[in-house]
């Protein structure tokens, strides 16, 4: 059964004299009431129940997927929420007795800033993995996690639901290419995962650094990136210049040799349908096409578009 939710009792209208009546109210402030709680008011909102639920009733939500939360904008929340209320409620579930967050932890924590009493909950009955899955696409369709933040969140739904990538996708709206790439970069050495949430390096790079087999490499490039400020197509260069070093030898550049137009115009709508650079060697109807692609985004995109 869900938790009684209080609200502030109102003393009943008294006949008494005015010295008898001061009397009274400071009985009442010592005195337990006897009179029943009254619930706080239902309202409905498309199809939903709200109820003002007591801001010290609501408790964290344990599957929040976000480590930290910016100050200011919690500040100038809190300010909006002074000034004008909470536009759209929180939403809580019973546990234990009392409310346990789900979704609105910005909008509960800014209540509390200004000392507010009462906050508007939708209550939901949810099973723990509702609630997680709820609390991600929250923070997905709001103010967006950083990269670590997102691959930890769905590397917890794989391991603790045992969901596939294809699942995740389905639940929360993202695509299956980026999934993957999020759960890359959890394979990253710990100081890297670090600069990526501190914002010292971004998903694109990292994305080019797992490219590298060993953690001592990828440590070594991302201390060239940053002391350099390297850009994510500046990080590629670099890195495939580790992959691949020159020897030295010198080599003539080849003559670029006349390219028959139907071969160009395959080129180009294959371009067009994979969304990367496509390059045909024809040497009398035998060859190679080249396909090129720029991070490992692309390149999950280009399989799965290959692969249909």
């Amino acid at each position: 059964m869900p938790p009684a939710s209080t609200e502030r009792t109102l003393s009943a209208p008294t006949t008494t004299p005015g010295p008898r009546k001061a009397l009274g109210r400071g009985l009442e402030s010592l005195l337990p009431s006897t009179r029943p709680v009254e619930p706080p008011p239902t309202t409905h909102l498309h199809g939903q129940s709200i109820r003002d639920l007591p801001v010290t009733e609501i408790d964290p939500n344990p599957y929040q997927t976000r480590a930290h939360l910016n100050d200011q904008a919690l500040n100038e929340l809190a300010a909006s929420i002074l000034v004008n209320g909470i536009v759209q409620p929180i939403v809580v579930r019973p546990m234990n007795g009392r409310y346990q967050l789900i979704a609105g932890e910005r909008r509960w924590r800014a209540s509390q800033k200004i000392g507010r009493e009462f906050v508007p909950a939708v209550i939901k009955q949810v099973s723990n993995e509702q609630a997680m899955e709820m609390t991600i696409v929250e923070n997905l369709q709001r103010e967006g996690l950083n990269p670590m933040e997102e691959a930890r969140a769905f590397d917890r739904l794989s391991r603790e639901f045992n969901l596939t990538q294809e699942q995740m996708s389905q639940k929360t709206g993202k695509d299956r290419a980026s999934i993957a790439n999020l759960l890359r970069l959890l394979r990253l050495p710990e100081a890297i995962q670090q600069a990526i949430e501190k914002g010292e390096l971004t998903a694109g790079h990292a994305k080019v650094l797992l490219m590298l087999d060993s953690p001592e490499a990828i440590l070594a490039a991302a201390q060239k990136i940053r002391a350099a400020s390297l850009s994510v197509r500046q990080t590629e260069e670099l890195i495939h210049r580790l992959l691949a070093p020159q020897d030295g030898a010198s080599q003539e550049p080849k003559a670029r040799r006349p390219v028959d137009p139907n071969v160009r115009a395959a080129e180009q709508e294959m371009q067009r349908a994979l969304g990367v650079r496509v390059t045909i060697r024809d040497n009398k109807g035998k060859g190679k096409i080249v396909i090129e692609y720029a991070s490992l985004e692309d390149f999950d995109r280009v399989v799965e578009t290959l692969s249909k």
